[in-house]
């Protein structure tokens, strides 16, 4: 791109970078939640975007006074200043032009949100619930080397060990931005420990990831939900058995796509506190409607974007675990490597980098940037 193009984009940033940091110190702007926390995420994207221009303009300025210097002075030493000036500055523009680039594209306003994921066994029985299982340990000590919180709200274990189905929360910093790119199928190629004869088995398993919706994303009428209390089941000595910590809510919910309204069902179990489970029940609940309320505009990003990379689309299959190799192979950008015990014990990070790269670089070449 022509520098006179770039700096054409970036006419007015500076203008409305002061504009947003004058509103959110206005207590009307304090007051309405919903407004505040969409400006403050504007105010630090502009607030990056602005300091990339500033040391881009700055690169353009060195560059200017140094040509002027070569074409008008005459002492070797300060020609030689103003060399070394120049080949510092034009050697910086390129890389920050790509950065600043990227940081034009306007952002997915979910990406800073906390996620939901959704992890099933899918095709191969006991062997898709361990895979399940062992998805879910490599997401676990990946959110751990992140410093992110892991909550598990739902659970059915596998008759041999794994899990038909597990749902945890993730709260941290742009969590859903980063864990997006795993929604998809998941394929495992190994020998079964259920195997007597050492042949490979395929299986799978799905992960869905969903951003977490806040309290003032979707409208609940609370008054209208059903609570239920039970004692909840399995192990954990006699509070379990006494005290009625499990709860079950019900709630009637108009559809928007459909029309019809449905009875959503949602049972936590996960603590012993039952306000705590309550609150993760209605965490759940806000997600749930969330989702299919924004189903849309999911479909309204792929339509449009139609990357490789982040589809949206939950049945793809998008990367193999072929442990006879040790090989890790992501199907969405052709990526492969050979250190798959480290992938599986959460060292995912330069994959999913791998994976935004690509997915920008369709964003800027959509964009024509």
């Amino acid at each position: 791109m022509a520098e006179s193009s770039l700096l054409d984009r970036l006419e007015g940033i500076d203008a409305r970078f002061e504009e947003v940091k004058t509103l959110i110190t206005d207590p009307a702007v304090i007051a309405d939640m919903k407004r505040y926390v969409r400006l403050n995420k504007e105010y630090r994207e502009l607030e990056r975007l602005t300091e990339a221009t500033s040391r881009y303009r700055q690169l353009l300025k060195d560059v200017a006074e140094a040509k002027q210097l070569l074409e008008t002075e005459n002492d070797d030493e300060m020609r030689a200043m103003a060399r070394e000036q120049l080949d510092q500055a034009s050697g910086a523009i390129p890389a920050l032009e790509e950065e600043i680039k990227i940081l034009l594209i306007p952002a997915d306003p979910e990406d800073g949100k906390n996620a939901i994921v959704e992890i099933r066994g899918g095709t191969g029985g006991d062997e898709a619930a361990l895979f399940a299982g062992d998805l879910f340990k490599m997401y676990s000590r990946y959110c751990e080397s992140k410093g992110w919180t892991v909550s598990v709200t739902s659970v059915s274990e596998g008759a041999a060990g794994g899990f038909k189905e597990i749902v945890f929360a993730v709260s941290g910093e742009n969590v859903y931005g980063t864990l997006k790119y795993e929604s998809g199928v998941h394929r495992v190629q190994r020998v079964p420990a259920t195997e007597t004869q050492g042949r490979v088995h395929t299986s799978a398993a799905t992960v869905a990831v969903l951003p977490e919706a806040e309290a003032f994303d979707v409208e609940i009428n609370e008054g209208e939900i059903k609570w239920e209390t039970f004692r909840s089941g399995g192990a954990g000595g006699q509070n379990v058995n006494k005290v009625e910590s499990g709860v079950r809510l019900r709630y009637m919910w108009k559809n928007p796509v459909t029309g019809q309204t449905d009875e959503i069902l949602i049972e936590c179990t996960e603590t012993r506190d039952q306000p705590k489970n309550k609150e993760r029940a209605l965490s759940r609940l806000r997600t749930f409607i969330y989702d299919k309320e924004h189903q849309k505009y999911v479909d309204d990003i792929a339509s449009r974007r139609k990357t490789l990379v982040s589809t949206g689309d939950r049945s793809a299959k998008i990367r193999t675990y072929n442990y006879p190799q040790g090989r890790i192979t992501d199907h969405r950008i052709n990526y492969t490597i050979y250190n798959l015990q480290a992938f599986v014990d959460g060292d995912i990070q330069d994959c999913i980098d791998h994976l935004i790269v690509a997915e920008n670089a369709e964003k800027l070449k959509a964009q024509e940037l």
